[in-house]
């Protein structure tokens, strides 16, 4: 009987623990949570900043056609079919016109995209 006496005030002190126990063990789980948590340290990254600009120019020369060069222009820049014939034209009277400006790496591409048109287009920092 003894051991049930025992086993009673075991039940008795699960029950209580069961309900007081349990928030007793949530309340300091949840401080220590939020205390690891405020301890990371704030980003301290910049925000992105814009790239360099580079100037796309178009050369002039005597081997493609005037409408060669404002149909390419057309297929591989943002520029409209008036645009593209001013950049020609200029191209054409003063030796070179600038096509865009962009950042380094489009730059480059322009460059060879319009290799493949075989037209001379090249790039230099816009300052």
């Amino acid at each position: 009987m003894a051991d049930e006496t025992k086993s009673d005030t075991n039940s008795e002190t699960d029950a209580t623990e069961g309900t007081g126990g349990s928030s007793a063990v949530e309340a300091p789980a949840k401080p220590k949570a939020q205390p690891k948590a405020s301890k990371k340290p704030a980003p301290t990254k910049k925000p992105p900043q814009p790239l360099p600009p580079w100037k796309v120019l178009l050369h002039n020369d005597d081997q493609n056609d005037m409408l060669h060069v404002v149909e390419s222009i057309v297929a591989l820049t943002p520029l409209n079919a008036h645009d593209a014939v001013l950049r020609m034209k200029e191209a054409h009277e003063s030796g070179v016109a600038l096509l865009l400006v962009t950042h380094r790496e489009r730059a480059e591409l322009y460059v060879e995209q319009f290799q493949t048109k075989r037209l001379i287009v090249t790039i230099e920092p816009a300052e």
